[in-house]
């Protein structure tokens, strides 16, 4: 047989294939027309959807909504649903095998599954409702699907019904997102160990300039922070390790999983109307977190976004009132430094003495293999967690594990009607802890905290302590009526970008390494500047790339490079010129940043290593990480010879920081196959990757599932954030009462459904920044559930 005909036969079985993979495929996509009957709705529920597949649905009663809900959301996002529930759970390598056995042994030390079991014991009726509705739904959903979406059919597996504990699974995977890491604390302990206290303090500042700024009003210029020039250079080891474990040190790992959120009040708007604006910066993929909802029952009207699986409407407005969120990037954990006893290792001390450790085994189904059975120790604080610190065994404590911190109070902000309303609603609901903005029809607007904020005693939750002798802990939670808020200040607005939000006059700890302040000073200043307010202004703040933050090394760079370094370098004029040529933003077509972000990054990981060696010899594992901008401005200001980071190989800064940027020239040039550097675009560098789960196990037609990674304006210091895949999950700018003349647009789409028109069409008006309506729009196709009984199909 010839090549060519095995060729046609080949290609004629791929054809075929792929055909009846397509037909499977297409046979698992939504209905979105039609009558279906729900068990358990008390009435009938009209569904329509618009030309985004934005779901709007009308029922008499808030019950019969969110079993609707649940439906539609499954018929969408179902394999979304289900991975959330099992990497909550620690149940992912029944599905991916022996890869995912370290990420579900992690899970199970945490225990979300009894926590959540927990959770749903205790809820309030009204919540308990909700979830056994939104529950009911989704189920029904799985009844009626013949096709389940491909993922499940690639996997092997159908999804099993969808209990209430669930949602709650789903919740407790918002507080890990954005507030479960122990890193931090991890790192500080080992810093206060290793280091003099002034080097510490120095390193670890409780403020930068532009946080500074926004709390305390003054000057926006940098004030360097004294260095303790003698304590660093008796601390400097030059020239003793690798560049490759200088970087390991300063990783550059963390990033603000965080958010913009403002609020501007009738003083500052065209007709005395108040208007939120919240942009949510999660790490993005396909589909995206949230799922947008149009709901009215009983008197209700409710738009915005929820995350599937959580019968919330997480940001949105009620036409009385909005509300949008931003994480607080706080300190909700702590690591308890266990005492062992050195005669049992099988107990800890505590106040009450000797206490033996908890141990429970734990089964993880690992598919295509043997069972892994695991043993997990718990302690009265909570259990151990899987890696110690300085040799010493660790237990974690933490708001996420309290049965007593989580709830769906959230829910009840479709009753409220005014910002104290809505005060009263967040400061009593157990979410991950969050800065809440919120602006109401009568045109006032305000801020607090939502979430529940420990109490400590005898400790500041910065290092890790014992616990043993019953002085340090947590004396319960921040009662609701002492957590900070503002109501109607004298600027007529009010700015959270995951900055410190109180001063040292508050007397609760709230956490330590709060998110750089420049994106509040940036939209604070913008804000201060605008008068005669309407959203699409808001929607331009958002979409803000000016990026002052590199000024300080543009400044350094264009001193750095003089004339006469020029005339002997000459291979440095190009990198003048691309400095010379940035115009201050992060958009995709600007000149000269991309440079400059790689300098600062390589000096970073460059300048602190020398001092720290002592931190990685007390910890293997540490690293570095954090508000590096503060110090790093600092040492490069005074550029002291006694905190030159090799004075082996260089005689002064000057000899150093022209090698620093030698190499990240050279590194730029290698990785953009450049032969100059001054025509780097940053959307050459700047790219946002949404991938789908599943898409790199799917040979060539994988990447088909992914968005378009095309380049892209913004950056992490942005108001416009973007950092790899880390930005702005959905944009929203709302005034209750005015729904019609709100905006928002997020990446993807609705749907879950690679077939679906669904899948990818709110993608290009969110790369470009282009806004569409909150609301939904037109009805393009009407689905109606009735209760069961009644005719149609069931």
């Amino acid at each position: 047989m010839t090549g060519r005909r095995l060729f046609a036969i080949a290609a004629g079985v791929l054809a075929a294939g792929a055909a009846a993979v397509w037909l499977l495929c297409y046979a698992s996509l939504p209905v979105r027309d039609g009558a279906l009957q729900l068990s358990g709705l008390q009435g009938r529920v009209a569904v329509a959807f618009d030309e985004y597949g934005i779901p709007s649905l009308t029922a008499e009663s808030r019950l019969d909504a969110f079993r609707v809900l649940g439906y539609v959301t499954a018929q969408d996002r179902l394999f979304q649903m289900d991975l959330l529930r099992r990497s909550s759970a620690g149940r992912l390598a029944e599905i991916l095998g022996e890869q995912a056995v370290p990420l579900d042994v992690r899970q199970r030390r945490l225990g979300f599954s009894s926590v959540a079991e927990q959770v749903v014991r205790r809820l309030p009726d009204d919540q308990s409702a909700v979830l056994a509705a939104y529950a009911d739904g989704v189920n029904s959903f799985l009844t009626h699907m013949t096709m389940p979406p491909f993922e499940f059919l690639l996997l092997g597996y159908r999804p099993s019904r969808w209990e209430p504990t669930d949602s709650v699974l789903v919740v407790l995977a918002m507080f890990q997102m954005l507030n479960g890491s122990e890193d931090d604390e991890r790192m500080r302990t080992v810093m206060t160990a290793s280091l003099p206290a002034e080097v510490t303090a120095f390193l670890l500042p409780p403020l930068d300039a532009y946080t500074a700024q926004v709390l305390r009003g003054g000057s926006s210029r940098q004030i360097p922070t004294p260095v303790p020039v003698e304590a660093l250079a008796a601390l400097r080891r030059p020239g003793t390790y690798s560049r490759s474990l200088h970087m390991s040190m300063v990783p550059h790992r963390k990033r603000e999983i965080g958010s913009n959120a403002w609020v501007v009040g009738r003083g500052k708007t065209a007709d005395g109307r108040a208007i939120l604006a919240n942009d949510m910066h999660l790490d993005v993929g396909v589909p995206n977190i949230w799922y947008r909802v149009q709901m009215r029952y009983s008197q209700v009207e409710l738009t915005g976004v929820v995350v599937p699986g959580i019968p919330i409407v997480i940001a949105g407005s009620n036409g009385s009132l909005s509300w949008g969120l931003t994480n607080v990037e706080g300190d909700f954990l702590d690591l308890v430094r266990l005492e062992i006893n050195p005669h049992n290792p099988d107990e800890y001390a505590t106040v009450d003495g000797w206490e033996r450790f908890t141990v429970r085994k734990e089964r993880i189904a690992v598919n295509g293999t043997s069972d892994r059975i695991v043993e997990v120790k718990g302690t009265r604080w909570g259990p151990v967690t899987e890696g110690p610190l300085m040799g010493q065994s660790l237990a974690l404590h933490w708001t996420a594990l309290d049965p007593e911190a989580v709830d769906l109070g959230l829910l009840r902000m479709d009753q409220a009607r005014s910002v104290r309303d809505g005060i009263a609603v967040v400061t009593r609901a157990g979410a991950p802890p969050s800065n809440v903005l919120l602006a109401d029809d009568e045109g006032h607007i305000a801020w607090t905290y939502m979430g529940k904020i420990p109490v400590r005693r005898g400790l500041d939750g910065s290092v890790s302590l014992s616990w043993a002798d019953g002085r340090t802990g947590w004396n319960g939670y921040i009662p609701p009526d002492e957590l900070p808020r503002s109501i109607d200040p004298p600027s007529g607005f009010l700015v959270s970008a995951n900055q410190r939000m109180t001063d040292e006059t508050y007397p609760h700890v709230i956490g330590h390494a709060f998110a750089g302040g420049y994106r509040a000073f940036r939209i604070t200043e913008r804000l201060r500047a605008m008068e005669r307010i309407r959203e699409q202004d808001l929607m331009t703040v958002q979409l803000d790339t000016t990026t002052q933050l590199y000024d300080f090394y543009r400044e350094l760079l264009q001193r750095l490079l003089s004339v006469e370094v020029i005339a002997q370098r000459k291979e440095l004029a190009d990198v003048r010129q691309a400095v010379d040529a940035w115009n201050g933003r992060a958009d995709s077509d600007s000149r000269g940043l991309a440079l400059l972000v790689a300098f600062r990054r390589n000096l970073a990981a460059s300048v602190f290593p020398p001092f720290l060696q002592g931190c990685r010899e007390k910890e293997a594992a540490f690293v570095f990480d954090g508000d590096l901008d503060t110090p790093l401005r600092s040492l490069l200001t005074e550029q002291a010879p006694g905190t030159l980071p090799d004075p082996v190989r260089f005689s002064d800064w000057k000899g150093f920081l022209l090698e620093e940027l030698s190499k990240t020239v050279d590194a730029l040039k290698a990785d953009y196959g450049l032969s100059r550097v001054d025509g780097l675009a940053w959307g050459t560098v700047n790219h946002v990757r949404m991938v789908h789960p599943l898409s790199e196990a799917i040979p060539v037609v994988g990447q088909w599932l992914n968005m378009p990674d095309d380049p892209a304006s913004g950056c992490g210091p942005c108001v416009r954030v973007l950092s790899g895949s880390l930005t702005a999950s959905e944009r929203m700018v709302v005034s209750p009462r005015h729904h019609t003349e709100a905006l928002f647009h997020m990446p993807g789409g609705q749907s879950g459904h690679p077939l679906s028109p669904h899948y990818r069409d709110q993608q290009l008006n969110w790369s470009q920044g282009r806004s569409t309506s909150l609301v939904a729009g037109k009805p393009m196709h009407t689905l109606t559930f009735t209760p069961a009984g009644s005719a149609g199909r069931s």
